[in-house]
This record gives structure tokens, sequence and C-alpha cells, in this order.
């Protein structure tokens, strides 16, 4: 059984135009009570009981916000400012306190109905090969089979309509890396006509006339930012269901306090 250090993206905080200020009030998204614990600590509860998870970096808030992970060591580190910083931040504190890790496993904090049996099987399926980058699609009929009214937004490849997951794992060695497309990236992570843009206007056609398969596009992305990119197709709906409007906060909260009876 092999295991990997976990970082934890939570950061964030609600911006003026934001739908779940009301929630927030101006705090960390992170914290947002749900089904009576804070958005955060869902997810820092199922990585401790995963036995794939070694050590855990929150990355955007500070001990004293009161989180725990059961019996797995966590350190913090501070906001740096936007999502590639913080995710850079993340990896290189890993490799400070472990020197030997390959990998982090990028989760964000706002996906609190993850389990630990999710983050076992991406942990293992990644590990499977030796790649950079291993990114997170989750198709859309698995995703409305457990989520009906999610609306999430999705994307049209060849033969597959996906989303993209909140669970990703990254090798250490890229965090070194100052590779500017990084950052444009980041920008366009919201809107994926400016990510496939990103790749040319080839690829840009090839995806507006749905005839761009997952090969290729592991291909392209490897291209452009240097890495060797590949894709897993998680079946499990619950790492790509992060709560981003009210309407999906709802949804979430009634699915957990479900499952707690």
């Amino acid at each position: 059984m092999s295991q990997v250090d976990a970082l934890l993206a939570a950061g964030g905080r609600s911006k003026p135009d934001d739908p779940l200020l009301p929630l927030t009030k101006g705090g960390p998204k992170a914290l947002v009570p749900i089904a009576g614990k804070p958005m955060a600590q869902w997810v820092l509860d199922a990585l401790a009981a995963s036995d794939r998870i070694g050590r855990v970096i929150v990355v955007g808030l500070a001990p004293e916000h009161g989180l725990t992970c059961g019996a797995k060591p966590v350190d913090y580190v501070p906001n740096a400012g936007n999502i590639v910083d913080n995710t850079r931040a993340g990896v290189q504190r890993i490799g400070q306190l472990n020197p030997k890790a390959k990998y982090a496993l990028l989760v964000s904090a706002d996906i609190p109905a993850v389990r630990p049996e999710h983050i076992s099987w991406l942990v293992d399926t990644g590990l499977q090969t030796d790649h950079d980058f291993h990114y997170t699609l989750i198709e859309r009929r698995v995703m409305e089979a457990r989520y009906p009214a999610s609306r999430r937004s999705y994307t049209h490849l060849k033969g597959l309509t996906v989303c993209g997951g909140d669970m990703n794992l990254l090798a250490t060695r890229a965090a070194a890396e100052d590779n500017p497309l990084w950052n444009k990236i980041a920008a366009a992570r919201k809107n994926v006509f400016r990510q496939v843009a990103l790749a040319g206007f080839d690829t840009l056609f090839l995806f507006a006339i749905r005839q761009l398969s997952v090969a290729r596009a592991e291909r392209i992305a490897s291209r452009r930012v240097g890495l060797r990119c590949r894709t897993i197709i998680c079946p499990y709906a619950e790492v790509g269901m992060d709560v981003d409007k009210p309407f999906q906060y709802e949804i979430v909260a009634k699915d957990l306090e479900r499952q707690m009876g």
C-alpha cells in the first residue's frame, strides 16, 4: 500500500459577486458550516480516514481555526494569493517536510461529500502510472445520477460529456517549475473555451465540433505545460460536487444530514 501527502486548498474568500456571500459573510468559504461542521472539516475527516494519506497540508487557514485531521500530522501554509501560488506553496511545503514525496494529492475544501474510499481509489488509480499530473474527470451521467439537480458545467469531448473533479494528483517536482502558462490556465479555469484556446486554434476547432478526444487532449496538455498529463475518469460524483452556489449548498447539506441519520 502506497501513501501520498495531501494538500487541502482552503484559501478561497468570497468576493462581492460571489453567490455564497450570504453564507460566508466575506470569510473563508472552507469554514462555512454545513450539516454541523465547517465544510473543510468534512474533507479533513475523509482524508483522516483514508490509509492512503500521510501528512496533510492546509493552505489558506491557520491552526487557530480549530480544524483537525484525526491522528495525521497537519501543517498550515498561509494564503499565497491565487490558486497557482497556493498550490505551489503547499506542494513545496510537502517537499520540505517529506523530501521523498513524489506526489501530492490536491484536494479542494469545498467537496464535503467526499468519502475516504473515494480518496483511496483516486490515489491507487493515479499511482498505477508515473505521469506528472493526473486530472480527474466525471461523466455527466455519473454526476446527474447522484446529484440530478446539481447543474454542473459540462465539457463535450469526443464520445464523452464530463465535468472536472476537485481532487487531482500532481508530481511534487512540478511545484518548482516557474511556467507562466500555469497562471494563464488558472485565469481560464472557469471558462472551458479559454482553456482549450490556450492550446491553439486547431484544438479549439476540434473542441467546438466535439471531436477533441481525451487522448488528444492529454497529448496537447502535456506539450503545453511540459508535464506528462493523464486524465482519470472517476466513478464518484462526490469528487466533483463542489459547493459553489446556495442551491448546491442545500443539495449537499441535505445529503450529508440524511447520511448522518
